[in-house]
């Protein structure tokens, strides 16, 4: 079976506890080459995962060049997504990109604009849209299980240590951008349409100097079309939870956890006044995500988590912040997507086990 090559881009924190050891075990898929800043630790990476090329990020347009890989998987700060997407897309090759896709809806524009002219495929990393449990709720709200779906509402906080990377605002971290976008994704494609219009506000307690760079919270009032509302709040400063619910004109859902890849995916359905709950496995997002993306690649498909998936939650993001900053509501205009995550995306893949932490 063919095999898509794999260069990761970033051996950071996520490549290190998800993307590297989730590929083995899809069967589409293989790393063959890492781009790192860290030598060292790329040469342990290389080692344990038997990865036969590693390049510094100098080397990064050698690599491109080189043949040894098909696609580029880019880990890296936000602000450095769209140089290495582009250079790759001029160089022939795939890219599937970390979310946010960048940081301003002009870069992606740019990124999807040399995919589109070089006839490469560029994906956003949207893990959850090849998630079994994510995909079951929106079916369930397609079919009408819940009737007409009227407002979505989310809370996804942890607390965040001091010194972490994600505290840091230089290349457009917080807690909007790093757990609110799961926020802002999972509503639109849960209610099947794009807002119109946002209304937010950030918080941060007072002398704590972990948000001293960015804000400890942020929450945002969304109107989307039919009259619809919906609301989250993500923060770095309250306790660990990450849910969300559809209210419905005749039943809801309630999904937990919502977001994240180390703990499994549990559904509510609640139906006149009765509740059935539904358990999924714990299943390798990475796996099922890099699966789906290889699937594409090698079957000429447009990815459903494409270029303009990731713009969309970019612009409306920046729309957040500037209601945030003036305190006024912001217009949001973008095309109604023509695809939303489906079941035959679905992919199952147990939790990966071999794993390497520098």
């Amino acid at each position: 079976m063919k095999k898509i090559r794999y260069a990761v881009v970033g051996t950071g924190w996520i490549s290190q506890i998800a993307f590297l050891p989730s590929i083995a075990q899809t069967g589409n898929s293989e790393v063959t080459a890492l781009v790192s800043g860290n030598r060292v630790n790329a040469g342990k990476l290389a080692t344990f995962y038997g990865i036969p090329h590693s390049y510094s990020y100098d080397q990064y347009d050698e690599m491109l060049k080189s043949g040894n890989a098909d696609a580029v998987y880019i880990a890296l700060p936000n602000s450095m997504h769209a140089d290495y997407a582009i250079r790759a897309a001029k160089a022939g090759i795939h890219a599937l990109v970390e979310k946010p896709l960048a940081v301003t809806v002009a870069e992606c524009e740019a990124m999807i604009a040399a995919a589109d002219a070089a006839g490469v495929m560029l994906m956003t990393a949207y893990r959850l849209h090849t998630e079994p449990g994510t995909i079951a709720a929106i079916d369930m709200i397609r079919r009408g299980e819940i009737g007409e779906p009227r407002l979505f509402s989310s809370v996804f906080s942890f607390p965040v240590a001091a010194g972490n990377h994600r505290l840091k605002a230089e290349h457009w971290g917080g807690p909007l951008q790093d757990i609110g976008v799961y926020c802002v994704n999972a509503m639109r494609h849960l209610l099947g349409s794009e807002p119109t219009e946002v209304i937010a506000a950030t918080a941060a307690r007072p002398g704590d100097q972990r948000f001293s760079e960015v804000e400890e919270m942020v929450s945002a009032t969304l109107r989307f079309p039919g009259e619809r509302i919906a609301q989250f709040i993500a923060s770095f400063g309250g306790d660990d939870i990450d849910q969300y619910r559809v209210v419905g004109t005749s039943g809801q859902i309630e999904v937990s956890s919502g977001y994240r890849f180390d703990r499994p995916i549990t559904l509510r359905i609640t139906k006149g006044g009765e509740t059935v709950e539904k358990a999924f496995p714990q299943y390798d997002h990475f796996s099922g995500q890099a699966h789906y993306f290889s699937d594409c690649i090698l079957n000429g498909v447009r990815p459903e988590p494409d270029g303009g998936d990731g713009l969309a939650d970019v612009a409306i993001m920046r729309a957040i912040e500037e209601s945030a900053k003036t305190g006024h509501a912001q217009k949001i205009t973008l095309p109604e997507r023509a695809s939303h995550p489906v079941t035959s995306m679905a992919r199952e893949f147990p939790m990966a086990e071999k794993r390497l932490m520098l």
